[in-house]
């Protein structure tokens, strides 16, 4: 006589709904994403402080700028979802859809700075001039918010599934393009730096430092690329509402959490202190 099947998957999915339906359970997982972006976000408003007192006199580096943003990202993502509930209730519903995918390109442009750190190293390496690719940063990024504003109005304008999915779709094609970019710019720099020729202690660290963050880099973008495309085109894959709190935690906590911290910790280091050459007084003679 054949065994009767296990029950595993009805239990599993009528203890999914139950979680997704009680407001407890929203209200709790929201706030426990709410305390880990807190988390980082204190963690790179730390690292801002850490470098501007070592070395006040750099300004503001790539290397805080970077840390800045992170920051500021976090932050956002952090004020979200202490007050999820509160945003659900925005109206009109547009600035619901502002103000959960304004942190996503803040988000993007975060980290499309540290590729475009790589890609001045590349061209400095090389003797080329690095003027053309920061302007390049400055006008995609211009040019991404300008689209993403209007599709925002257009789904102010005309509220309809076509124009979500597009937003989405439009958010999924910019993580697949940034996690090109990491491959491109961290592959190249990884191999220039694995066959530089003078062995030392700082190319190992430096070599590691860069393949990891390029990897992490890498793996996070395309899976928010894969999970934008779930998202346009079910609706049970929605991350814009209320009831799908465990969605929302896993999505998050894979796409932004970890590989934050992840990248945060190997870029812990800060610049060393400055030293003034000892100073000789002249004497009278």
């Amino acid at each position: 006589m054949a065994a009767a099947p296990a029950p595993l998957p009805a239990a599993v999915a009528d203890w999914w709904e139950r979680v997704n339906g009680s407001p407890a359970w929203q209200d709790g997982i929201f706030c426990a994403l709410a305390v880990l972006y807190g988390v980082i976000a204190a963690a790179s408003f730390i690292q801002v402080a850490r470098i501007q007192r070592r070395v006040p006199e750099y300004g503001w580096t790539t290397q805080k700028v970077f840390q800045f943003l992170n920051f500021v990202v976090n932050g956002a993502r952090c004020s979200i979802f202490a007050f999820r509930r509160q945003v659900q209730q925005v109206n009109p519903p547009i600035f619901q859809h502002v103000i959960l995918d304004l942190p996503g390109l803040a988000f993007f442009t975060t980290y499309a700075l540290l590729a475009l750190f790589w890609a001045e190293i590349l061209y400095q390496a090389r003797g080329l001039m690095t003027d053309r690719l920061r302007s390049g940063f400055y006008i995609i990024n211009c040019v991404v918010y300008a689209l993403q504003g209007f599709l925002w109005l257009c789904l102010w304008w005309n509220p309809n599934h076509s124009v979500l999915v597009i937003s989405k779709l439009f958010i999924a094609g910019l993580s697949f393009f940034t996690a090109l970019g990491f491959l491109l710019y961290g592959g190249r720099l990884f191999i220039m730096l694995k066959y530089f020729p003078i062995e030392s202690k700082g190319k190992q660290q430096k070599l590691r430092e860069v393949g990891r963050v390029a990897s992490i880099c890498f793996c996070c973008f395309l899976a928010r690329c894969i999970m934008m495309c779930f998202n346009a085109f079910n609706e049970e894959a929605d991350l814009d509402v209320l009831d799908h709190p465990i969605l929302n935690f896993f999505y998050y906590l894979l796409v932004e959490i970890i590989p934050s911290s992840l990248v945060l910790y190997i870029l812990r280091r800060i610049p060393a202190k400055l030293r003034l050459s000892q100073y000789h007084p002249l004497s009278s003679s």
